[in-house]
């Protein structure tokens, strides 16, 4: 069996952060004939949710960029990659030390929570929740210590670039951690994502390969924190949109994420 896994934001996505219409439809109906196809994303599940609102999937998907594996047939987390107490506890230090105050992302009692630190809330967080009001995983927390409560797997810091550049620059040769910066998306804000350095898309979707014995895979992307994941399948297509590099270690450039691209591929290659 094949595996077919494509990122998201920048891949799958348009740019209103919706699967369009024509790529969800397409993939629909590719899926009905026994495409086994599904996604990995640095999104939660409810924001990859949303953003895949009408998409059929009925395999397990890999989110926060590989830190949890939840099986959307079954409704479940099937895989945590969690970050130690002393390792979240020393995030924190480094990056409050430069007035860097991340989100947090945990399993708590069963259910996820995303943290911020309302005692200190940056202009990007703001935006950032604002964009996600009603959001009922969003805790404003009062202090470090609810802040950092829970089985914590993600970080997430937004801001501007020089200063989340400078932290990214001493924490990325950390050898405990995966961090990715870059900008965001659908903003001028960038991003500093943390997570454990066994938590990545490639991770990921070995895992999914395992799980259901695929013994192929070919995935989508455009971006840095898709490389990993084009490490570990047999083919790797780089949308038109693409960072150049990846264009390069790609087996191929297809359509731009708002032509349809990855559906368009699908649709010619699956039979």
């Amino acid at each position: 069996m094949t595996l077919y896994i494509s990122d998201l934001d920048g891949t799958l996505l348009a740019r209103d952060e919706r699967i369009p219409a024509y790529s969800r439809d397409v993939i629909n109906a590719l899926i009905g004939r026994g495409l086994p196809f599904t996604f990995a994303s640095a999104r939660s599940f409810a924001s990859a949710r949303r953003a895949t609102e009408g998409l059929r999937l009925n395999l397990p998907a890999v989110l926060y960029n590989g830190g949890l594996i939840y099986d959307f047939a079954k409704r479940e987390a099937l895989f945590y990659t969690l970050l130690q107490r002393e390792e979240k506890e020393y995030l924190y230090y480094v990056l409050s030390s430069r007035g860097i105050y991340p989100m947090v992302y945990a399993s708590l009692g069963g259910r996820e929570r995303l943290a911020y630190a309302g005692y200190a809330e940056s202009a990007g967080v703001k935006r950032y929740c604002l964009r996600r009001a009603g959001d009922d995983r969003l805790l404003a927390a009062p202090d470090r210590f609810a802040l950092l409560e829970g089985d914590v797997f993600y970080f997430k810091c937004i801001g501007e670039r020089a200063r989340l550049e400078s932290v990214w620059n001493d924490l990325k040769y950390d050898s405990r951690f995966v961090c990715i910066f870059h900008p965001e998306t659908y903003s001028a804000d960038y991003w500093l994502e943390i997570f454990p350095r066994a938590a990545t898309k490639g991770n990921g979707v070995k895992f999914i390969r395992s799980y259901l014995g695929a013994d192929r895979a070919v995935c989508f992307g455009d971006t840095s924190n898709d490389s990993d994941m084009f490490d570990v399948c047999e083919e790797k297509y780089a949308v038109m949109n693409a960072d150049d590099w990846l264009k390069a270690k790609s087996t191929g450039v297809i359509g731009y994420c708002e032509e349809d691209g990855v559906a368009k591929w699908l649709q010619s290659h699956f039979s």
